[in-house]
């Protein structure tokens, strides 16, 4: 007696975007509230399913995101950031997603697509905490996502894709504030910016108005790691501050 056919499993595949942007100083998340089953009315993440048979993963990435923030390729830092397959993370079936990493400075008011009821950016922290539940295994992504960020702004320039153009020390020590949720000491981070040559390079004699001394603008440089790098603050542990950050 012959065993039966073998046949593949039946997998469907998503992609889902970690968009991170800083609003008003806060590290923020973009946010879908599903217009649809499974989870609706619950918050998620932007993605989907790919078009069709032939779509390539990035090429689908690529098209969630301009359909989400309406940006391209040459406005947005973007990377693939690990695949979530669990057999239960899906209700719908074996369901496996290929998660991105998107940062971009600036990022408008977000519009829902067409299986979204609304769309919002949410600060980081509200979802790290708990606080905002999310959708399918969304919060585990979202947490690998910030992590990710948070590592490589230690040893790389991706601190820059949060910013503009043309930016101030200022402004870039407000993305590691912000993205590492710590508190540096500004004489420090100058420094240690100062010290990795190539990481941003002065922008002609353009300068920016604060309020008190005009800041010196600049871009970013031709230098993608940094060495020595900027090492993230060890969380203190008791109310009194353990010095300066990244010794």
């Amino acid at each position: 007696m012959q065993d039966d056919a073998w046949s593949p499993t039946p997998v469907l595949l998503t992609v889902d975007l970690v968009i991170l942007t800083l609003r008003e100083g806060r590290l923020c998340v973009l946010l879908v509230e599903r217009g649809e089953a499974p989870f609706q009315g619950m918050l998620a993440l932007p993605g989907g399913f790919l078009n069709h048979a032939g779509e390539e993963i990035l090429d689908a990435a690529h098209r969630e995101l301009r359909e989400e923030t309406d940006l391209t390729a040459g406005w947005v830092h973007l990377e693939q950031l690990a695949t979530y397959g669990g057999a239960g993370r899906d209700p719908r079936g074996r369901v496996v997603s290929v998660a991105h990493l998107a940062i971009a400075p600036g990022l408008p008011e977000p519009v829902a697509g067409t299986d979204a009821a609304d769309a919002a950016w949410v600060p980081a922290e509200a979802v790290l905490s708990g606080e905002v539940e999310l959708a399918f295994d969304h919060h585990r992504i979202v947490a690998d996502g910030i992590e990710r960020a948070r590592t490589k702004l230690e040893s790389t320039a991706l601190a820059t894709a949060f910013c503009a153009e043309l930016f101030t020390i200022a402004e870039l020590q407000q993305v590691y504030e912000a993205v590492w949720g710590a508190e540096l000491d500004t004489r420090n981070f100058y420094r240690k910016v100062q010290a990795v040559e190539g990481f941003i390079i002065p922008a002609g004699s353009g300068r920016r108005s604060t309020g008190g001394r005009p800041a010196r603008l600049y871009r970013a440089g031709p230098k993608k790691v940094l060495i020595p790098p900027l090492t993230r603050p060890v969380p203190s542990t008791t109310d009194e501050s353990t010095g300066e950050e990244g010794e």
